[in-house]
């Protein structure tokens, strides 16, 4: 056994500080996983949760979520039960492997491009897939909600080769406690150092920004309330929709689905949000369970 006087801080860190790997879900499958892209051996997947009887003739709107861990971890199965309601309630749901540092040693940009090419990719192949594309979401958590936020505001980061008329914007966004300022004093600056403002959604906004809804604990340690409040202000200054949700003395990940009272409360609000949108209908079908369940 390795004795702990000889570990360095850093190396405490990475024992004892929660996994990205501790937000995996387990015992929810996709209906189906697709690869979207192909970079050298490297495949990702798009996994995806259609409604029942679903088929390729449909013309239903759609979502694509990004993981959490903080550009260099994470598991698409952190979105895999916000995808099961969603497809529950009539969308097509996915949730989108990109590449990060621990897997394919890239660098933030490289998550960005990738969650392009996924937009990208759902909106050329929407026969196939029984989609509108012209009700295509992104949503996300942490850095996943950067990734989501950065392909509806920024104009660069774009993959090289791909079919660039066709459009990598999505018409909404879905944030969960999302990384959106990368400038000086945001998260993750000197990660991003030398292209911070192609790269911060905060300093992209416009009028074509989809209309957005954010999630966010008050006590998160890495996104302060006055960050999403200003993120805010710049999305209306410039006529642009953003919801924001405050829930007091709640921490960052607050939302994900091993807290399952947050977990509801956020997907019921995504719901109410989704629909005020036209991409559902009718009432939350979500119920605040012991379990977690989904109900009806």
């Amino acid at each position: 056994m390795i004795a702990l006087k000889h570990l360095s801080v850093v190396t405490l860190l990475l024992i004892f500080a929660p996994s990205a790997y501790s937000l995996e879900v387990k015992g929810i499958k996709p209906n189906q996983s697709i690869v979207y892209k192909t970079l050298g051996k490297t495949e990702l997947k798009l996994h995806v949760f259609t409604p029942e009887g679903h088929q390729a003739t449909d013309t239903r709107p759609a979502i694509v979520f990004f993981f959490g861990g903080g550009w260099s971890s994470g598991s698409p199965s952190q979105f895999y039960p916000h995808c099961q309601y969603l497809a529950s309630r009539g969308m097509v749901a996915i949730s989108a492997d990109y590449r990060v540092k621990s897997r394919n040693k890239t660098t933030p940009r490289a998550c960005v491009t990738d969650g392009k090419s996924a937009v990208r990719w759902i909106r050329q192949h929407a026969r196939e897939l029984g989609i509108d594309p012209d009700r295509l979401a992104a949503g996300g958590g942490s850095a996943g909600g950067h990734v989501a936020a950065a392909t509806g505001t920024t104009k660069a980061f774009e993959q090289e080769g791909e079919d660039l008329k066709v459009s990598s914007r999505p018409d909404a966004l879905v944030l969960f406690n999302p990384v959106y300022d990368n400038g000086p004093g945001g998260y993750g600056h000197s990660r991003v150092e030398g292209y911070w403002k192609e790269f911060s959604p905060m300093h992209n906004i416009s009028a074509d920004t989809p209309p957005t809804v954010v999630f966010l604990g008050t006590k998160d340690n890495l996104i302060p309330v006055k960050t999403a409040k200003e993120y805010k202000r710049l999305m209306e200054k410039v006529g642009a929709r953003c919801d924001l949700h405050l829930y007091e003395g709640q921490p960052h990940g607050f939302f994900n689905y091993r807290a399952k009272e947050n977990y509801t409360k956020t997907v019921i609000a995504m719901d109410r949000f989704l629909a005020s949108l036209g991409y559902l209908e009718g009432e939350p079908t979500l119920k605040n369970k012991p379990d977690g369940a989904h109900g009806k």
